[in-house]
């Protein structure tokens, strides 16, 4: 269990460093597939470092193309959990919709 700590701290760390080199990040779900995409091609290039047929890659550094995957995976994770939260927010404890200019009689 401590490992996984370590890991979950370093995916944590990751974000940090994600929000402040790109600030808060707001994008589609096909945007956010696109960049989490990217960065899991990033992980096939270090596992296949060896091959001789692509372009150079460091294989040491697949744990840390993991962690950011992982970070942008959270990232997404956080817009859509952010984006319930507003939505639970508008509604009332009956979970019936409650216009914001609505006003009751």
């Amino acid at each position: 269990m401590q490992l996984t700590k370590q890991v979950l701290l370093d995916i944590e760390q990751e974000r940090i460093n994600q929000v402040c080199k790109w600030g808060k990040q707001n994008h589609s779900l096909e945007k956010w597939f696109v960049i989490l995409s990217e960065e899991v091609g990033e992980v096939a290039q270090a596992i296949q470092s060896d091959d001789d047929w692509r372009k150079e890659s460091d294989k040491s550094n697949i744990y840390e193309e993991l962690i950011q995957v992982a970070a942008v995976a959270v990232s997404i994770a956080e817009q859509i959990k952010e984006a319930s939260v507003i939505h639970h927010e508008e509604t009332n404890v009956t979970g019936c919709y409650t216009s914001p200019t609505k006003t009751r009689s």
